[in-house]
């Protein structure tokens, strides 16, 4: 019986990671669906106070999931059936994101202008572990951070349109994410495929 080393199940493990992302083009579905969830608040932000705006973020966060499934049947990517040996890194990925949902609540007694700056941040937290689960940790972080970076920078310099820039932002932002993401997973694909 041949030996495993550690280095074989890290390659292996590697292999699986990005034989997933190629053939999953990084889970696009899901980024769409917020892209959109941010434009369709960017839009809202205009027109809305606060105090409605913040409701609508807060039930519409809900949509995003199902929406990302429609996307998922629309552009034939089944995301969702898809099976992985790291695939079980995604639920603690997303409960550890959920937990942010502590300081909205906070945020929406003791200072509601902050609930915008919390969303646009808090819910990126876990895309540095779903870009780990693609073998593509530094892109997905890259993500979070400009939605750390760009998000604040705009409520800082914007103060009066804080429920637009932001949103907006964070939806160029998803967007500009899923044309690198695209790029990225085909020249993956068409590596694996030389291989």
């Amino acid at each position: 019986m041949q030996e495993f080393t550690t280095e074989d199940l890290r390659a292996a493990v590697n292999a699986e990671r990005l034989s997933a992302y190629a053939r999953l083009r990084g889970g696009f579905p899901i980024p769409l669906a917020g892209a959109t969830y941010w434009a369709v608040l960017g839009i809202a932000g205009y027109f809305l106070d606060l105090s409605t705006w913040s409701m609508i973020a807060f039930f519409g966060s809900g949509s995003i999931f199902p929406l990302a499934l429609l996307y998922a049947k629309i552009f034939r990517n089944d995301f969702m059936k898809s099976r992985t040996a790291v695939g079980s890194v995604i639920l603690p990925a997303m409960l550890s994101m959920l937990l942010f949902w502590a300081f909205i609540v906070v945020a929406a007694g003791e200072a509601p202008s902050m609930i915008p700056l919390i969303l646009a941040v808090g819910m990126s937290i876990h895309w540095p572990v779903i870009g780990w689960s693609y073998g593509r940790t530094a892109l997905f972080s890259a993500h979070a951070v400009l939605r750390a970076i760009v998000p604040t920078a705009l409520w800082f310099l914007f103060p009066d349109e804080r429920l637009t820039w932001l949103p907006l932002s964070v939806s160029a932002i998803y967007l500009a994410t899923i044309v690198v993401i695209f790029v990225d997973s085909g020249r993956v694909k068409r590596s694996l495929g030389k291989e």
